[in-house]
């Protein structure tokens, strides 16, 4: 298996237009913290409490959790590149009324109609980067991550230095950033194809039907609680200047970003999801327990507050995957389930916090934060053995050792409904295979003819898996490819080795993660099967892209127990 998915191009060899969705991502995740070195501001300026200066998110992300199950729907209809453009007009127009507005209770108001503009963003500015991406799925994704993580840490800068001339200006920085986006995106993006089938109003709500991804919801809207208490109150009981606030802020949105790309990958495969997941709630409720002890000494506060960046990038990172893990429904329908909910959490959290406050004092709302996660953990558990049984869901049956008359099945697919020409199966006590990982890209077929070779020459039979990669990029989750598209690309390759008289059998094996994953999963199906060698294809990561995702080939190389055989690809020819 190649760690690419499509041309060699680089991961900073992108057309203009993934610049500019690119560009509009960086803006859009700004978004998060750019108010909040304004807050203890607009309370002082706009004469209001903290609790209506809380409702700014309260407004934005309701709002958001709506209209999430909505940008679907409307994607579906008018196309991704339109749908951007309105989620872009609207924050627009509604960041530069906020700017304009002559009070808290204005900018409240204006503030939902920011998230109706950002629900349709989000939803669909990853799918697009992907489908204009140059570099492949994988460079296209990391693309993606590092617009993400730089616009999270630079919100608060920039919030802190536009807010020290006027509580107004993070508002207008906005409007003006996400203009040039919008000009950029509708000059330089292609129109999008309008998807094949449309999604229903009511796919999300069905859904969450399903208890395991209801739990890892519920996990996620008691996590955001405790993440949005943090954001969203704890800037008040530091007392610092809106410049210094920026600084703390963009120190927390450093480790967000950190931990969210490159360190929950890295945990989840030292110790599983599960682990990782209790590990990283249990630390985050131990800091909420601390940011409360300490709320009265400013150093203690702001340390806890900066590392609590750590656990929100880890819980970020693998709720999500572990939501999409777990689901059943499509991607885009799971996703915007999940998101429904969890976005009560973020925009509940900042009220209650400052109202309890008021009556009860600045600790109060970082206790109940601790509560909200440590709730999380035994909910986290009810749901324990549903995740372990996705993530460790098997590729498709039958196993290769399967008789010689065994069919090739496909994911969903049954032994009676799969066509005649994917029957090729193995010797039930023959030799040991060989397995042939691939994906999605140019090089698959060079690398099925190089085990078909190898194969040939030993007389073993071959098992071909066609991993389906579905990478998370923090909070957002796409797949490399349709499951459709995948199957027929297996039958191809099954005829491909079939035709050389060679037993073969086909499978499909669904991975949630980076590539590191990728290559985690292909060793432990190589060794369940007893292979007698591994091939895949050399490394096609660019040397900025390693930094930032792990490279499944190499991870093979670690944890295969039979003979690698690597296949050095003519990247000049793809």
């Amino acid at each position: 298996m190649s760690d690419a998915h499509g041309k060699a191009a680089g991961m900073f060899r992108q057309p203009k237009s993934v610049w500019a969705v690119a560009f509009a991502s960086v803006v859009s995740f700004m978004g998060i913290g750019l108010v909040d070195p304004i807050l203890p501001l607009l309370r002082a300026q706009l004469h209001a409490s903290e609790a209506q200066v809380s409702l700014l998110f309260t407004s934005y992300f309701l709002v958001t959790a709506v209209f999430m199950l909505i940008a679907g729907w409307v994607s579906s209809r008018i196309g991704a590149k339109k749908t951007l453009l309105a989620g872009l007009t609207l924050i627009v127009v509604f960041s530069a009324l906020a700017g304009l507005s002559p009070g808290v209770t204005d900018i409240v108001i204006l503030r939902g109609g920011w998230g109706i503009g950002n629900a349709l963003f989000i939803s669909t500015a990853l799918a697009t980067i992907v489908g204009a991406a140059s570099g492949g799925f994988g460079a296209a994704i990391m693309l993606y991550e590092a617009a993400l993580g730089l616009g999270i840490a630079l919100g608060p800068l920039v919030g802190g230095e536009l807010g020290g001339i006027s509580w107004r200006g993070p508002f207008f920085g906005v409007t003006a950033l996400m203009a040039i986006a919008f000009l950029l995106v509708s000059t330089l993006l292609a129109p999008t194809p309008k998807p094949p089938s449309r999604a229903s109003l009511a796919d999300p709500f069905r859904a969450l039907g399903h208890r395991g991804l209801l739990t890892v919801a519920i996990v996620a809207l008691l996590y955001n609680w405790a993440f949005f208490t943090i954001l969203g109150y704890a800037p008040y009981p530091m007392r610092v200047s809106v410049h210094t606030l920026g600084f703390i802020y963009t120190g927390w949105g450093v480790l967000v970003a950190i931990f969210a790309v490159l360190v929950a990958p890295k945990l989840q495969r030292a110790v599983g999801t599960v682990v990782s997941l209790y590990l990283s709630l249990a630390f985050m409720c131990l800091d909420l327990v601390a940011t409360a002890i300490w709320t009265n000494d400013r150093i203690a506060l702001v340390a806890c507050v900066i590392a609590s960046g750590a656990f929100i990038g880890l819980n970020n990172t693998l709720v999500t995957g572990t939501s999409m893990t777990v689901s059943t429904a499509p991607r885009p329908t799971a996703s915007a389930a999940y998101s429904f909910v969890r976005f009560f959490g973020a925009g509940l959290a900042p009220y209650v916090a400052s109202t309890l406050a008021a009556h009860f004092g600045d600790h109060v709302p970082f206790y109940l934060g601790a509560v909200t996660i440590a709730v999380s953990i035994p909910v986290l558990a009810t749901a324990h053995r549903l995740i372990l049984r996705a993530e460790q869901r098997p590729a498709t049956q039958p196993p290769i050792t399967a008789p010689a008359t065994g069919p090739l099945v496909a994911v969903g697919e049954t032994a009676a409904s799969t066509p005649p020409s994917l029957r090729r199966g193995l010797s039930q006590n023959g030799p040991p295979p060989i397995v042939v990982a691939v994906g999605p890209g140019p090089w698959a077929d060079e690398v099925v003819a190089a085990g078909a070779d190898i194969a040939l020459a030993l007389g073993y039979p071959v098992g071909i898996l066609h991993v389906v990669e579905a990478d998370v990029a923090m909070d957002q989750v796409l797949d490399t490819e349709d499951k459709d598209a995948a199957a027929a690309a297996l039958s191809g390759h099954v005829e491909q080795v079939a035709r050389r008289d060679i037993p073969v059998t086909g499978y499909l094996l669904e991975v949630i993660g980076d590539h590191g994953d990728v290559g985690q999963r292909i060793a432990e199906f190589g060794d369940s099967h007893h292979a007698a060698m591994l091939v895949l294809g050399a490394p096609t990561h660019g040397r900025y892209a390693s930094l930032l995702d792990a490279s499944a080939t190499e991870e093979v190389v670690r944890r295969a127990r039979c003979d690698l055989h690597i296949v050095h690809l003519d990247l000049k020819q793809a």
